[in-house]
């Protein structure tokens, strides 16, 4: 297929009321750059305190997307606390989570490259593996209070079939001369998660599910005595009890336990994930006390909880004196706020990520990110906010005008159906250049992966780097999103493929009726579980004129067959149990619907993927062509699932550019320098 024609700049210099000049949209120069988007930025997560000392993880492009495990203390300020040959990160459920863990100034960690757990004891600067073999992998990690135990969700792929789960306990060496000890605590369970050691360190709370559920559809709260040796560490289990989750199907997750003894945990057996506080000493012998034993907290409005794809998620944080931090999600925004028993809520003046933690003094810590800034490790208080910047992801100077800020949309998905469905709108944003008059910008339909996640309203370069461009975006969040309540998420149970398909075009329908955008010049881009949808919707309506699928699902019988553990039986609540269902399967995959695709595709595909093997994106690529649909597949080597190398994403944003260059008729800009330099 010959290139669309280039549409040719406007010679004549009119700006606009704010000075910017006008440039057909897609061809402004930016300031958002591939260097900046691939490899200066650093991705930060897992925020915790140690005492007054505040620890993150950050993944590093430029080193092959390494992760790396950083320390910040008033006096030292920034270090790095490992060698360079470690890459903290774990392969448990292949999302991982939970990689690491510190206590009194001691360090363990699961190290990607290894799979081994490794222990750094004060004040040492070379590490010692305290467990592990080939086929094991460790997540979750938690000290017990005197440090010498670590508790950890262990998954064992030595024997042949399904990977075991088991909850486990590592002693760690107090000096040369002690040997470690792992010792298996319980197992049975197909998944397990979240072990909860009680401040007084004899009671252990955990969570765990069984095939076919998810996390998020059905799992049990489950609590037990803890056995220790005559040095105090543990090594064993007794009076195994379920406290929440046996009797009716809920998803509890994220048990905490407060310096008081009380216990805490999410569950949406109220329609909504929120806090509810455990009485867990009640009786356990009574089948009808299952219903009583969770009293629900006072709480904001809005859903407390996430779905659990990695371990080691924070969506509360219980304080001394009935005072609880939550992250509410109302209306898709996030909300941080501070709740006390009697449910009077303070608004915390800030965008965590994750629910801040508690420092020694009287502060928090935690991962700020705001809609209009980029993402930095920060340590602050309820009332004042940040008041020290500890790491920022990137040194970024930006005019305000860049960036595209979120508007809410709220659009029809069914008639006499569920409430409204939502979506994040981005208009473009730039300085310098503004659309010129009688020209509508083209958008871009981000469908997330998951399915079972949500857009959020964070600084994202994956939005700013269209917005800056002149491309309005369109984040939606499809039935199945989480954010939004249980019957909200269970609306694409049987139905995905449908559901999130009608929700996308529904959304993309309404932004054409407010006549922001250009109707003829829509593209719709997704990633993974995203990538099938937006096949799916290509097939399904004329509205989309080019798509792109970043290691996307083409083949839900493959993907039945080939995945890991952790979604081996997640078809079965998403389209229907296999084989049984295997006609519908078929029916759905993007495969089945190449034919009336007739809008360009691309598709990007890491050639190390386990979840999406490129085999995936071959056999689509093949039926694209075979009907004559102009089809570009580029692989990149030693990229799994989620681009992770500096050099992988800076092509990958660069040649999608490109492809809607092509389709949408405008010649990008040139990529200059980038304007940052790593904090």
């Amino acid at each position: 297929m010959p290139d669309a024609p280039m549409s040719p700049p406007l010679t004549q210099n009119v700006q606009d009321e704010t000075g910017r000049q006008p440039l057909p949209c897609g061809s402004w120069p930016s300031r958002v750059t591939a260097d900046l988007v691939a490899g200066k930025t650093l991705a930060l997560s897992e925020v915790s305190a140690d005492g007054d000392h505040v620890y993150w993880l950050e993944r590093r492009p430029s080193e092959k997307g390494r992760t790396v495990l950083m320390r910040w203390g008033q006096k030292m300020g920034v270090q790095e606390v490992l060698p360079l040959e470690y890459d903290v990160a774990t392969r448990v459920h292949e999302y991982g989570g939970g990689a690491y863990a510190v206590r009194h100034g001691q360090v363990a960690f699961s190290d990607k490259r290894t799979g081994g757990l490794w222990f750094l004891s004060t004040g040492a600067s070379v590490p010692v593996q305290v467990a592990g073999a080939e086929g094991l992998r460790y997540a979750d990690l938690r000290f017990d209070s005197s440090a010498h135990t670590l508790l950890a969700v262990r998954e064992d792929h030595r024997a042949a079939g399904e990977a075991k789960a088991a909850l486990v306990a590592v002693s760690v060496p107090r000096d040369q001369q002690t040997a470690s000890l792992e010792h298996v605590l319980y197992t049975g369970p197909d998944f397990l998660s979240s072990p909860a050691l009680s401040p007084d360190g004899q009671h252990l709370a955990w969570v765990e599910w069984d095939h076919p559920n998810m996390p998020w559809d059905a799992t049990r709260l489950c609590l037990a005595d803890v056995v220790r040796n005559d040095q105090g560490q543990i090594h064993g289990l007794v009076n195994h009890r379920i406290l929440a989750g046996k009797q009716t199907p809920e998803s509890v997750l994220e048990p905490r336990w407060t310096e008081e003894g009380h216990l805490y945990v999410v569950s949406d057996r109220g329609g909504v994930w929120t806090v509810w506080q455990v009485n867990w000493q009640a009786d356990a012998n009574n089948p009808e006390s299952e219903s009583a034993r969770l009293t629900a907290c006072a709480m904001p409005e809005g859903e407390i909880g996430q779905p659990a794809w990695v371990f080691g998620q924070r969506s509360y944080q219980p304080l001394p004196g009935g005072i609880i931090l939550v992250l509410a999600v109302r209306e898709g925004v996030t909300q941080c706020l501070s709740v006390t028993n009697t449910g009077q809520t303070t608004i915390f003046s800030a965008h965590p990520d994750q629910c801040p933690v508690p420092l020694s003094d009287g502060r928090f810590a935690w991962l700020e990110a705001p809609p209009d800034a980029l993402p930095t490790v920060v340590v602050g208080s309820v009332l004042a906010g940040v008041e020290t910047v500890v790491r920022r992801s990137a040194e970024l100077t930006l005019d305000a005008a860049d960036i595209s800020r979120p508007e809410t949309i709220r659009f029809p998905v069914e008639k006499n159906g569920p409430p409204l469905g939502h979506a994040f709108f981005y208009p473009p944003a730039n300085s310098r250049f503004c659309v010129p008059e009688g020209e509508q910008p083209p958008m871009i339909v981000l469908v997330h992966g998951g399915p079972t996640a949500r857009a959020q309203e964070g600084l994202s370069f994956k939005v700013q780097w269209w917005t800056s461009r002149g491309f309005a975006v369109l984040d939606v969040n499809y039935g199945g999103s989480t954010g939004f309540g249980r019957d909200w998420r269970e609306r694409l149970k049987k139905n995905w493929g449908v559901v999130d398909v009608q929700d996308c075009i529904a959304a993309c329908q309404h932004m054409v009726t407010t006549g922001r955008i250009d109707p003829q010049r829509i593209a719709i881009r997704g990633s993974s579980a995203g990538g099938m949808t937006v096949l799916v919707s290509l097939a399904s309506s004329p509205l989309f004129a080019a798509g792109v699928s970043l290691y996307g699902v083409t083949d839900l019988r493959a993907l039945a067959a080939e995945t890991h553990k952790f979604e081996a039986r997640y078809l079965d609540g998403l389209i229907g149990p296999w084989p049984e269902a295997e006609s519908v399967y078929v029916a759905r995959s993007p495969l089945s619907v190449a034919q009336r695709i007739r809008a360009p595709v691309l598709l990007l595909q890491g050639m190390d993927d386990k979840v999406v093997p490129p085999g995936q994106a071959y056999a689509m690529a093949d039926a694209l062509k075979e009907v004559g649909t102009p089809c570009t597949l580029h692989e990149f080597p030693g990229e799994g699932h989620g681009f992770r190398q500096e050099a992988t994403i800076r092509q990958a944003f660069t040649e999608e550019l490109a492809f809607y260059g092509r389709i949408f008729g405008f010649q990008p800009a040139a990529d200059p320098n980038g304007t940052l330099s790593a904090s």
